[in-house]
């Protein structure tokens, strides 16, 4: 989860604020956008199932457009799916990324 961790705090640009999602992303200090945004990425990821009209009808209303919702599941769905086939073939990560301890 380095390479994560890496693209996060280059993301955010903050240490401090990267730290603080990291440690708990429902407590840290983000905006009501990128919750809204984050708790439905994990919704999509626990239980894709349960997604209504009315998950997706609260992203528009913190200012995402259609668009932009395409792009969260696309992302969310990508790393679900990497994940699983990364797991599935049991790959661990390559000896020369750090562990970011």
């Amino acid at each position: 989860m380095t390479h994560h961790r890496r693209g996060l705090r280059r993301l955010l640009r903050d240490d401090d604020l990267a730290a603080a999602v990291e440690a708990d992303w429902r407590t840290a200090p983000i905006s009501d956008r990128r919750r809204v945004m984050l708790e439905y990425a994990v919704l999509l990821t626990r239980s894709p199932g349960e997604v209504t009209e009315a998950d997706i009808e609260a992203l528009r209303t913190v200012g995402f457009s259609d668009r932009d919702i395409l792009d969260i599941v696309e992302v969310t769905a990508y790393y679900a799916y990497a994940n699983r086939v990364a797991d599935g073939l049991g790959i661990t990560t390559e000896p020369w990324i750090p562990d970011g301890s």
